[in-house]
């Protein structure tokens, strides 16, 4: 347990970062998931539009420093790849 005053107060900036972080993280999974599913379903129009809202939270979570640029860039690469294949 930490017991100096900085200690402590850098405990509790990690929670509260750490929360924050894991909530950009899975809102931002919870998208590309809707993507990938309207990928197999088939849905042209709604894989479009998720990758739209999809590209807005990656790109959110990127600025937000939970992923790093490129890691950002390569799921969005991949999603705009997989619709735009789509018949």
């Amino acid at each position: 347990m930490a017991n100096h005053a900085s200690s402590k107060k850098r405990i509790r900036q990690t929670l509260k970062r750490t929360a924050r972080n894991k909530h950009v993280r899975t809102t931002m999974r919870g998208y590309v998931k809707a993507v990938r599913e309207a990928i197999e379903a088939g849905d042209k129009g709604a894989a479009e539009t998720a990758l739209a809202k999809a590209t807005r939270r990656i790109d959110m979570a990127v600025s937000k420093g939970v992923y790093h640029r490129k890691t950002g860039s390569r799921y969005i690469s991949r999603l705009a790849t997989q619709v735009a294949a789509m018949s």
